[in-house]
């Protein structure tokens, strides 16, 4: 991609009305155009990092047997009705059309996948199965803040098990937990995101969080020093030793919420007789579990969590382009030569690349540079012609070394 053909462009300041790192910098960058308050597009750049980390989640998804599809984003009333949550949901945005019709904007699917299942699911040997997606999910959050943290309108992967028995769906379980954890470490966030145990409510003991420290986190968790797993603030008074390894020496910490695993038992397979036939023909109910990632939220947490006071610092698996090339010598015949030439050269092996091509002063650009975060910056100039060689600085470290094309295409 040439940086001159891309239609958004960098800004200088912040905008005012943001507060939270990660709405600055996406904004100032051109990642993300805010609508309103809980609600922002994702523009070129931005849409590249989401699809990068949809890819990973989905990779390691898939590697756990899920089966991707798409729902609706309108619900029927009927089926909110029969869980109970039309009216006891209090952040469900209820959309009436002209003829008085009333249907929910999905906030999240169980009252869609569970009828679908339960037309085919009749036997045992229809179970275990998971099905999940990426959807807009909408949610009339009334403290839409932190960017793209909290918002109204966000994509989120739900992914949906159905299980004959406990010991099934137990295994299942652990395996996303585990996925999880790839998915994290993939992203770049690993190092810093926790298991968190909370309270489970009426279905089961504990529930599972995924918490990324940040200070921007509004919630409060408790990090076991011993086994490096935490548990989340409304289950301390309760639960005084670790649930893990049964230790307690505790440290308080800040943390964002990135994902969370839920035991949902018969909770929506219940209401809609979502049953099947063991081996003697009874029927008995399904059991289910949900498992949620929000996109947006872990695309904010990266930057919440990477950045540094240039600007973006993304990782190489989902950088919107792994290598920025600059050309500090655009009327320069010979600099733009060789510099167009390394272009061609890195896209023929695949090597996605931000050309920056504009005729623009040397510090803009590279201040451009560190404000997008791409994982290599190869500049081409003068100098480095006169060498034979290229300028390439690892945006994480700042480390700076000469490098010959032939090097550089290795990388």
């Amino acid at each position: 991609m040439r940086q001159s053909e891309l239609f958004t462009k960098t800004r200088r300041e912040a905008p005012q009305d943001e507060a939270a790192t990660n709405a600055k910098l996406l904004i100032r960058g051109g990642f993300i155009h805010k609508e309103m308050a809980g609600v922002y597009s994702f523009l070129p750049l931005g849409l590249r990092v989401l699809k990068k980390i949809e890819q990973v989640i989905r990779e390691e998804i898939n590697a756990v047997g899920g089966q991707e599809l798409l729902l609706s984003s309108l619900h029927p009333k009927e089926n909110w009705q029969k869980t109970g949550r039309w009216d006891a949901m209090d952040d469900l945005y209820k959309v009436k059309d002209s003829s008085e019709r009333e249907t929910a904007l999905g906030p999240t699917h169980e009252e869609i996948i569970v009828p679908i299942a339960k037309e085919y699911v009749s036997s045992y040997k229809d179970l275990p199965f998971a099905a999940y997606q990426f959807q807009n999910k909408f949610r009339m959050e009334l403290r839409a803040k932190s960017g793209i943290l909290r918002g109204r309108e966000f994509i989120m992967k739900d992914l949906y098990s159905f299980h004959a028995d406990d010991k099934d769906f137990a295994a299942y379980y652990d395996k996303v937990k585990n996925a999880y954890h790839r998915i994290f470490k993939r992203v770049g966030i690993g190092e810093k995101t926790y298991l968190t145990y909370a309270a489970g409510g009426t279905f089961s003991k504990y529930s599972h969080e995924f918490q990324t420290l940040s200070p921007v986190g509004e919630d409060i968790i408790f990090l076991c020093t011993a086994c490096k797993v935490a548990i989340n603030k409304e289950i301390l008074e309760d639960q005084k030793v670790c649930p893990s390894c049964g230790k307690s020496d505790f440290k308080e910490e800040k943390a964002v919420e990135v994902g969370n695993i839920f035991d949902l038992k018969t909770k929506f397979s219940a209401p809609f007789d979502l049953t099947y036939k063991n081996e003697e023909g009874q029927d008995v109910p399904v059991l289910m579990g949900c498992y949620g990632i929000g996109l947006g939220r872990l695309l904010g947490m990266i930057v919440e969590v990477l950045s540094d006071e240039k600007g973006m610092v993304w990782p190489e698996e989902v950088a919107p382009f792994r290598v920025h090339l600059l050309n500090l010598g655009v009327a320069d015949k010979k600099v733009t030569k060789a510099a167009e030439t390394l272009y061609g050269k890195l896209l023929k092996r695949g090597v996605e690349v931000l050309y920056d091509d504009r005729d623009a002063r040397a510090g803009e650009k590279f201040a451009d540079a560190d404000l997008l975060g791409m994982p290599h910056r190869v500049v081409v100039s003068e100098k480095t012609v006169a060498k034979k060689k290229v300028e390439v600085t690892r945006r994480d470290s700042g480390i700076t070394q000469m490098m010959t094309e032939t090097a550089l295409l290795k990388l």
